[in-house]
């Protein structure tokens, strides 16, 4: 009798339409390929980018459903199968009440029962509302005492260097994601309005791709674990 393997199971809680594609977007499209099955939650829609297309086509009041449209699309060329809004107003995240957002996002974590979950750091985040949902996610993953291991997403290669932030190496996990940028740049175009500005991301498909790293990098939210590698998100921690 053949055995059923359960799939392993990721959650992304980020801020904004675009941080999935424009941050992590080969690390999400390189699990996708492997059958994990992926949940994205938005707190907002976006509604207040400063970017409305080039030219502009949109406005504040079209601007949430295009770019819930955009994300749909996004999603689909990553290989997320689910996603979830929060519908917090862009740019208020920092404002709404810390416990209920704490709760809900806990809600979400015990119905979902991830292996990994990716948020931002709540200082290193940059963004208010990318502070703010970190915050609100690490002290729900804290809350449940879940099992699992929480990261956080950071920009670029900036952590090759990470004692400039007050990390070490062995915090880091360093993704691979040089065979999926294809992916990475279809959910670079998928988000329309917000990259059409960006002359780079419409070139011919390997002069755009040279511009993206071939890797990805996350910080543990439990710095005193150890790991088996850093070059995996679902290596099993040793306390």
């Amino acid at each position: 009798m053949t055995q059923h393997t359960p799939s392993k199971k990721l959650l992304a809680v980020f801020a904004h339409p675009d941080d999935e594609s424009f941050i992590c977007g080969g690390t999400l499209a390189k699990y996708a390929s492997e059958q994990v099955d992926i949940t994205l939650v938005s707190a907002t829609r976006g509604e207040m980018g400063r970017r409305m297309g080039n030219p502009p086509y949109l406005n504040r009041e079209t601007m949430a459903d295009a770019r819930e449209i955009e994300l749909r699309n996004a999603c689909d060329s990553l290989g997320i199968r689910q996603l979830q809004f929060l519908d917090i107003r862009d740019k208020t995240v920092e404002f709404v009440d810390e416990n209920s957002l704490t709760t809900r996002i806990a809600d979400i974590i015990q119905k979902i029962d991830p292996d990994v979950v990716l948020t931002f750091h709540e200082k290193l985040g940059g963004h208010p509302d990318h502070c703010a949902i970190g915050k609100a996610t690490t002290a729900a993953f804290q809350k449940l005492g879940r099992r699992g291991a929480l990261y956080f997403i950071t920009f670029g290669d900036a952590m090759e260097r990470p004692e400039r932030y007050g990390y070490s190496r062995k915090d880091v996990v360093k993704i691979d994601v040089h065979a999926h940028l294809d992916a990475k740049l279809a959910a670079f175009r998928d988000h329309r309005c917000q990259t059409e500005i960006d002359e780079w991301v419409w070139l011919p498909d390997q002069e755009a791709k040279a511009r993206f790293g071939k890797y990805e990098y996350f910080l543990k939210a439990d710095r005193a674990s150890s790991t088996l590698n850093h070059d995996d998100l679902f290596i099993p921690t040793l306390g």
